[in-house]
């Protein structure tokens, strides 16, 4: 009993050889060679996609650090500009202050020369005054001549004619 597929027979392996090696070289031709391209190409896109990742990435933190940088400046120049604005205003207020002191002492020193003229003003009209409460007690005392208690009276009237022409 002689099987034919356990017999070998050199014809048929000659062909199957041939099949399989014809269809070995279609398969790499039409299969393999296209299929290991395209995961070539794969390959080259996804290593493509990381370093333009990897680029991405690198720009971000260059970004990142210019950006902080840029705020880092940014606070400290308004730091600087409240801090000038500070001493700026306390410039303008101790200015302020002293042209204040200044007018002040201004209207002091007027109201002093016009309290001077008036109390000068006021020492000569009481001046004048009793010159002529002088005068006139003088001139009553040569028109007549009195005794003591006439000279009281005549004093004592011209005191009370003075106290009530002052008020």
């Amino acid at each position: 009993m002689e099987n034919p597929l356990v017999q070998i027979d050199p014809g048929l392996f000659i062909w199957s050889i041939l099949t399989f090696l014809g269809l070995l070289g279609m398969l790499w031709w039409f299969a393999w060679g296209p299929l290991l391209k395209a995961l070539e190409n794969r390959q080259e896109t996804i290593r493509k996609s990381l370093e333009d990742a990897d680029r991405a990435k690198q720009e971000l933190e260059r970004l990142q650090n210019e950006s902080a940088e840029i705020l880092r400046g940014a606070r400290v120049e308004a730091n600087g500009i409240i801090a000038k604005s500070r001493s700026d205003a306390a410039l303008v207020g101790e200015e302020l202050a002293k042209k204040a002191r200044n007018d002040a002492e201004a209207i002091v020193r007027a109201a002093k020369r016009q309290i001077e003229t008036e109390k000068s003003q006021a020492l000569r009209e009481i001046r004048n005054e009793v010159a002529d409460l002088s005068v006139t007690i003088a001139s009553k005392l040569l028109e007549r001549n009195l005794s003591r208690e006439d000279n009281v009276k005549l004093v004592e009237d011209t005191l009370r004619h003075f106290e009530v022409s002052d008020r």
